[in-house]
């Protein structure tokens, strides 16, 4: 036995099985005991509550909360508990994890690249990925006729499924006349009315977008722009602020 253990290779062996057998009697005679006599709770149901709700009924009910994955689903609001695991009325010790999963609302998806197609191929791109052609505002350009130059949201903007996303088609250049089209832009709307009556303009299409930071009726922009030569009796389409989350289009 002298021989055998002056040898260092052997005397990590008795380590190692020493150490494996103190490990064994401890997993034997204290923690198993222990996990076998430690009480037993029903997991109660989170799926539906909040977050936060969640996590409180957990703890209550002397249980470890850990959230995990969020998720995109539609059938349950954003923020809340989708899945549970354990599920709900699994007998299970105390202190036991219980993972939960939240919803992150209705799925998102990718806004395509509208510019420079036509109407129809929008459609086709939008519809592909689950989205709609929302206004369309005809407006004079230098862009080719009939394809689109302008479109609501970036492309690569992140929106919901379902949601409609408006673009700007050019209707081509406006014939040079004599008038010049006066500068618009940061007036109100009944003063826009008024500087193109003097000019024998008039007010054509006016696009309300949302704004929280001018006030309403102010001008955003017009086309044609200022300093373009129209002729009497033109039109020019106005973009002007409203409050509130409608857009609409007034034709005059």
């Amino acid at each position: 036995m002298k021989k055998f253990l002056e040898k260092p290779r052997n005397k990590k062996i008795l380590y190692w099985v020493g150490g494996i057998i103190v490990f064994i009697l401890i997993m034997d005679n204290i923690i198993l005991p222990w996990y076998v006599s430690s009480p037993e709770v029903k997991v109660p149901k989170v799926v539906g509550m909040t977050e936060q709700e969640a996590v409180r009924v957990l703890k209550d009910a002397d249980l470890s909360p850990i959230v995990s994955d969020t998720t995109f689903d539609e059938n349950f609001p954003k923020g809340s508990v989708i899945v549970q695991k354990p599920m709900n009325g699994d007998n299970v010790k105390t202190g036991r994890r219980v993972y939960v999963f939240i919803s992150g609302g209705e799925p998102l998806v990718s806004v395509p690249i509208l510019k420079g197609r036509s109407i129809k191929e929008a459609k086709l791109s939008l519809e592909r990925v689950g989205l709609k052609v929302g206004q369309v505002n005809e407006l004079p350009s230098e862009n080719p006729k009939y394809v689109i130059f302008d479109q609501q949201y970036a492309a690569g903007t992140s929106i919901r499924k379902g949601e409609s996303v408006g673009v700007s088609v050019s209707i081509g250049v406006i014939a040079e006349g004599e008038i010049d089209v006066p500068d618009l832009i940061g007036k109100s709307l009944a003063e826009a009315e008024k500087l193109l009556a003097v000019d024998s303009l008039k007010v054509g299409k006016v696009n309300y977008q949302n704004s929280f930071s001018l006030l309403p009726n102010t001008i955003l922009d017009q086309y044609p722009s200022k300093g373009n030569k129209v002729n009497k009796g033109t039109v020019v389409d106005l973009f002007v602020t409203k409050t509130g989350n409608e857009t609409k289009v007034i034709e005059e």
